[in-house]
């Protein structure tokens, strides 16, 4: 089976069976989108779209689901009647999630204890490897291995014990990472078997239920002790937050009357059955770019068949909240072999290789002390949907007109979000307490404050904890304002507008076109800055002016200069996301390149939810012994040696093909077809006549399927 083959029966739509209605969800920053999709044709049904409750992520999930039934019942544009879609037809559902991304990069998850096996503490102490170990409740054990696979020291099962029995009452989960676990985890399993026999009767849990407990032989093969670590904790961390969500997106299927089973997007755009995400849910980091990766492909690949022939685009996804640009190589993303990085953590977890920029269509957009337009990073409500929601701002925006505000806070308010809050100070209650009666005009409780610094920096924090958030000018208001989005209150658009003009000296046209030209202009820098990156190094553009010059003449023009240049996209993009029409088209004419929008752009991202197929990776090495003569086979359960290299490679494809079989139907699929990559590594000698030294043998197994539709 061909690696094109593999890809389309992997993350295509199959064709010849009963028509199936699925459905996929992605929870984006800003915004939730549901879509129901005919399985045997690919054709999307209806989608819909509903603000993301950040605070509570099942609401907008519910909200978005709703929708989208909503809009099956709606006439299409077409003259073709449209059959009406119950709930109880849905035969699988496909979630997209930002939890596990969100919740790292902002320090959130729940009490753990990491159990360490064979590592050097004063080693880990002497060079600060222990600021990366996620937790500071780390328990350090005798034993372990070495690179071999050989027991360094036997495993210490009576400070095991003590360890895990002190904390079952303290943690909510636990982790164990040997030295050189993925070369032998026979003292990880055996540790996870202390725990689950242990841990059985911890306060809180039900009678008979352990603590949930992850190894790290079980989320990667590579070696890197710190590293492993590291993921392992984190996988811990975030199993209780993801057991919650998707707990109560069960429940909100389930009043919907919805009872497909529910599958989760990982980071390398695949799917897994919801129970087995929430033993690994640190695989779902960047689950959402992945899916709009996967989206962009199945709906591009509709409207023009040889994107999926091996031709590869880029792709890129505007969102609300940030801008995602990623390759798509031969219909599949392409991975980041050195492992995801989020929030500071690098992790070991092979997830879609994307380059994320705080950039959308809510980026909060204004002028600086020297009347430069700025926009981004950080996310806002935007005026025409807080005066939707909540009238009465317009006044206040007619007063900061006729006033002619000019204060930096001008044409912002304040809103309370609803999160639990008795942790906060008296201060910031008081502050709430105001915030109930409605949103409030910033330069109003700053005009109210002595000390309007003190407000401001207690704001921002507020913000960054989610118990507040900001309104205020957008791109998308300013194409409320230009008439080429009509979702909310134009009107609030205009007037926010109007204050920024003024402040600025132009014409509420002119501003708004900079806006917009603003966007467009950022999104290809940050192409080319992820082109560059990949073919040569980060660019710093702040820090190389004659390369930043160079960028803004073939962007926009030499200007007065002497010198003229361009710049050439080879690939193709593909744009989706709801606004991408808007600044996508001057994007692909200053990098000369073709561009591509499907249809349903809007809702890529929960197409690329449903579109995945399971995939289940596994890697195994073959080490040579005793110079060459013997071999060792190191396998998930422990190893095995040979005194023949084909021998070894045998045992190993008959059993890691059942091995990794079983895990993709564990994960979800149906029909699985599993296939094998051999790599034999060699060094020639450097004085040996052209002599080789065989060092060893990796052994990548795949396994591919359809998720099964059984219903629970």
């Amino acid at each position: 089976m061909s690696k094109s083959q593999i890809g389309n029966a992997a993350l295509s739509l199959s064709k010849g069976r009963k028509s199936e209605i699925e459905m996929g969800i992605d929870t984006g920053g800003t915004y939730t989108d549901a879509v129901l999709v005919d399985h045997a044709t690919g054709a999307v049904l209806a989608g819909a779209k509903a603000l993301t409750t950040r605070y509570d992520l099942s609401i907008g999930i519910g909200e978005a689901i709703a929708a989208v039934f909503e809009a099956a019942q709606r006439p299409p544009r077409s003259a073709r009647p449209r059959r009406s879609i119950s709930p109880q037809e849905v035969d699988l559902v496909a979630l997209s999630t930002t939890l596990a991304t969100n919740a790292i990069a902002g320090g959130q998850g729940s009490p753990v204890c990491l159990l360490l096996i064979g590592y050097d503490q004063e080693l880990m102490e002497q060079y600060g490897f222990q600021h990366e170990l996620v937790t500071d409740d780390v328990v350090y054990l005798r034993g372990g291995h070495d690179v071999l696979g050989d027991e360094v020291s036997p495993l210490d099962e009576d400070a095991a014990r003590e360890a895990i029995l002190t904390r079952r009452d303290k943690v909510e989960a636990f982790a164990v990472s040997g030295y050189f676990g993925v070369r032998n985890p026979r003292h990880e399993i055996r540790v996870r078997a202390l725990v689950e026999e242990l841990t059985a009767s911890a306060r809180g849990q039900p009678q008979g239920l352990s603590l949930p407990v992850t190894c790290g032989h079980e989320l990667t093969s590579q070696l890197n002790a710190v590293r492993r670590a590291t993921t392992v904790a984190l996988n811990a961390r975030l199993i209780p937050l993801l057991r919650e969500l998707i707990a109560t997106v069960r429940q909100t299927l389930d009043g919907q009357g919805i009872t497909a089973p529910l599958m989760v997007v990982k980071g390398d755009g695949s799917l897994v059955r919801a129970e087995w995400a929430m033993r690994r849910p640190i695989e779902t980091i960047l689950s959402g770019p992945a899916a709009s990766a996967v989206g962009a492909w199945h709906l591009a690949g509709q409207r023009d068949p040889s994107i999926n022939s091996g031709h590869g685009v880029w792709v890129v996804d505007v969102g609300g909240t940030t801008t995602d640009i990623a390759a798509l190589n031969d219909g599949q993303p392409r991975l980041n072999p050195e492992g995801a990085r989020v929030g500071g953590w690098r992790t070991m977890v092979e997830a879609v290789d994307v380059h994320t920029t705080g950039l959308g269509g809510d980026s909060h957009a204004r002028l600086d002390r020297q009347g430069q337009l700025l926009i981004g990073p950080r996310r806002v409500v935007p005026l025409c949907l807080l005066a939707s929601e909540h009238p009465e701002v317009i006044e206040e925006l007619r007063r900061q007109v006729a006033a002619q505000e000019r204060k930096d806070e001008a044409a912002q308010f304040v809103i309370s979000w609803r999160r639990p809050i008795n942790w906060l100070s008296d201060e910031d209650l008081a502050l709430l307490r105001r915030l109930e009666a409605g949103p409030q005009s910033l330069t109003r409780l700053i005009s109210e404050m002595h000390y309007a610094w003190l407000l401001r920096r207690r704001i921002e924090e507020l913000e960054a904890q989610l118990v507040v958030q900001r309104a205020a000018f957008t791109p998308t208001d300013a194409l409320h304002v230009l008439g080429r989005l009509q979702l909310w209150n134009a009107e609030a658009s205009r007037l926010g507008a109007e204050i920024l003009a003024a402040q600025a000296g132009l014409s509420v046209e002119t501003l708004c076109e900079q806006v917009v030209r603003g966007v467009s202009d950022r999104v290809a820098t940050e192409l080319i800055s992820k082109v560059l990156e990949d073919e040569v190094g980060p660019p710093d553009w702040e820090r190389e002016p004659s390369a930043a010059a160079l960028l803004e003449r073939a962007l926009n023009g030499p200007g007065d200069g002497d010198l003229s240049c361009e710049l050439t996209l080879r690939r193709p993009v593909v744009a989706i996301g709801a606004p991408v029409e808007a600044y996508m088209p001057r994007t692909a004419e200053q990098l000369h390149t073709e561009l591509i929008i499907p249809p349903h752009a809007e809702v890529a991202n929960a197409v690329g939810a449903v579109a995945g197929g399971v995939i289940q990776r596994q890697r195994v090495l073959i080490s040579p012994l005793d110079g060459g003569e013997r071999f060792r086979l190191h396998l998930p359960n422990g190893v095995h040696d040979f005194d023949d290299l084909e021998q070894a490679v045998g045992y190993a494809q008959q059993v890691m093909s059942a091995h990794v079989e079983a895990q993709a139907r564990q994960a979800g699929a149906g029909q699985v077809e599993v296939q094998m990559a051999r790599t034999d590594r060699q060094a020639r000698v450097a004085a040996g006549w052209g002599q080789e030294v065989y060092l060893g043998t990796e052994l990548a197994f795949k396994a591919v399927g359809r998720p099964s539709p059984a219903r629970r």
